[in-house]
């Protein structure tokens, strides 16, 4: 008996596992007991004796191996909202969309959010249409930082410069094709600081 304990042990924590490589968190307790086709009970019953033995975690959603536990401490939820226009100016509606979990380590101190990029004006500075931008919520900025402005109710994503000559800040696309905008008042919302894109 005590044999096809342990073997259940081992493979309820297998499952746990192989749960968190492939979807980067772990299953629930009804979760197992389907897989496994045991009760919820005596699931959790051998789920309690894998936890003091110190061989998995409790996680925010089901039970985690430890690797992942460990991982998940220094890790940040950030909410995806809406999108930003990397072209003309466009109302952008402030939707959350989701969240993605981040290393700490990656994206620093502050409170931060990521926009899904829309348009091609700021594609020389490796910022494509799709990308989601991460960006530190901060209503200030420094003259050459890519910002998140909003102008008369309507947000948009440019690098801030200034004309000397004119004495006016303007927001300029990294696209040679398109005009710099001169604007009569802005606010910053943001200042991007990295950019999560796909390969293909």
């Amino acid at each position: 008996m005590r044999t096809k304990n342990q073997e259940l042990l081992e493979r309820i924590q297998e499952y746990i596992e192989e749960c968190c490589d492939k979807h980067g968190y772990g299953p629930t307790v009804r979760d197992i007991a389907d897989e496994l086709g045991i009760s919820p009970t005596n699931t959790h019953r051998y789920i309690q004796t894998l936890v003091l033995e110190g061989r998995i975690s409790r996680g925010r959603n089901g039970y985690e191996s430890n690797a992942l536990a460990m991982t998940d401490r220094a890790m940040r939820s950030v909410a995806i909202v809406g999108a930003v226009p990397c072209g003309p100016l466009t109302e952008c509606e402030e939707c959350i969309e989701g969240y993605i979990r981040l290393p700490e380590s990656m994206i620093g101190q502050g409170k931060f959010y990521l926009l899904k990029a829309s348009g091609n004006s700021m594609v020389d500075a490796g910022i494509d249409d799709g990308d989601l931008v991460l960006i530190r919520q901060q209503q200030t900025a420094e003259v050459g930082d890519i910002v998140v402005a909003l102008v008369e109710n309507e947000n948009t994503l440019k690098r801030l410069e200034f004309n000397e000559r004119r004495q006016r800040y303007y927001l300029h696309p990294e696209n040679e094709t398109l005009k710099d905008i001169y604007v009569d008042e802005l606010s910053v919302q943001g200042v991007a600081v990295k950019v999560l894109k796909d390969l293909i």
